[in-house]
C-alpha cells in the first residue's frame, strides 16, 4: 500500500525526513505535502525536494495518510486545535516533540486517533540519525512497521518503550550537540599546540565518526575498547587520568540527567 506522507512544519528535521523518504524510494516526492508558517521555509522545501508545499496546515491534514507534526513543542497546542476537525480515524499521527506524551496527545487530538510518537535527532541530516518510537495501542503491528520503515530512511528507528522516550532524549535527541561541544574542544587544543583549525576540525571529528563506528561494528564494550588504546605509561592513558581528574565523565552524565528532567517537564 502506498500512503501520501504529509508535514506541518518543513524546517531542518522534516527536511532532513522528507530527504531520506525520497533518496531511498519510500514515498514518492508527488505523494508528499508540507505546510510552514515561514515562506521562506516553504520555497526552500519545494526547491531543494521538489514536493508540494502550501501555508495551509489544514490542507496537509486533509491530503495525508500519515501526517507528521514537525512543530517545535510549544506550537503544539495551536497546531493541533486548527487541525483536529480535519483528521480521519484511520490517519497515522506521527510526532517529534519532546515532552508530549501520548495522552497529552491523544486528549487533543481524539481518543480514537492512532499517534506514534518519536524522538529523531539531527544527524539525519546526513542520513545518520538515530530515532526512538512508540505507538498507542490503536496503530496496528503493520502500521508501525511501515512508519518504522519510513524513520529508518534518515538512519536507524528502534522501538522503545514510551517510558524511555525523556531519555531517548539526552542520549539521542540533544547528544549531537555535546559530541560537537567535545569535538570543538579537542580541535582547540590541538590548535593549541600548533595544528591549523580546519585540520584540527577534520582530525577530530574523523576520530568521533571512526570511534563511534568501532562501537557500532564490532559489538564490544566502549570500556574494552578504550582499555586498547591505552598503553601502559602511554600518552592515552596520561589523557584519561587527567579527564578523570577532571570529572569528564560525572560531568557527562549529570548533563544529560538535567537533559531528561528538561524533558519531562516540557
Amino acid at each position: 500500500m502506498t500512503y501520501k506522507v504529509g508535514f506541518i512544519g518543513c524546517g531542518n528535521m522534516a527536511s532532513a525526513i522528507i530527504g531520506g523518504l525520497i533518496k531511498n524510494n519510500c514515498v514518492n516526492k508527488e505523494e508528499i505535502i508540507a505546510a510552514d508558517a515561514f515562506e521562506a521555509a516553504l520555497k526552500k522545501a519545494s526547491t531543494n525536494l521538489g514536493i508540494h508545499t502550501t501555508s495551509d496546515n489544514v490542507e496537509v491534514a486533509k491530503n495525508s495518510d500519515v501526517l507528521f507534526l514537525s512543530v517545535k513543542p510549544q506550537y503544539y497546542e495551536e497546531v493541533i486545535a486548527g487541525i483536529k476537525d480535519s483528521i480521519k480515524e484511520e490517519q497515522i499521527i506521527v510526532t517529534i516533540a519532546p515532552g508530549k506524551t501520548l495522552s497529552w496527545l491523544s486528549e487533543r487530538l481524539g481518543s480514537d486517533k492512532k499517534i506514534v510518537r518519536t524522538m529523531p535527532n539531527t544527524p539525519a541530516l546526513v542520513g545518520e540519525g538515530i530515532t526512538g518510537v512508540c505507538k498507542n495501542n490503536l496503530v496496528s503491528d503493520n502500521e508501525f512497521e511501515y512508519v518504522l520503515k519510513l524513520l529508518s530512511s534518515f538512519g536507524l528507528a528502534e522501538a522503545i518503550p514510551e517510558s524511555l522516550m525523556d531519555v531517548c532524549v539526552s542520549v539521542s535527541g540533544s547528544s549531537p550537540a555535546y559530541v560537537f561541544m567535545f569535538i570543538e574542544a579537542m580541535a582547540d587544543a590541538a590548535v593549541a599546540d600548533g595544528m591549523p583549525r580546519a585540520q584540527a576540525y577534520k582530525f577530530a571529528a574523523q576520530a568521533v565518526l571512526g570511534s563511534a563506528k568501532m562501537v557500532l561494528e564490532t559489538g564490544k564494550h566502549p570500556g574494552e575498547l578504550k582499555d586498547m588504546v591505552c598503553s601502559p605509561a602511554g600518552t592515552t592513558i596520561e589523557a584519561v587520568r587527567v579527564l578523570e581528574e577532571k570529572g569528564f565523565r560525572s560531568a557527562v552524565i549529570e548533563g544529560m540527567k538535567a537533559c531528561t528532567a528538561k524533558a519531562r517537564g516540557l
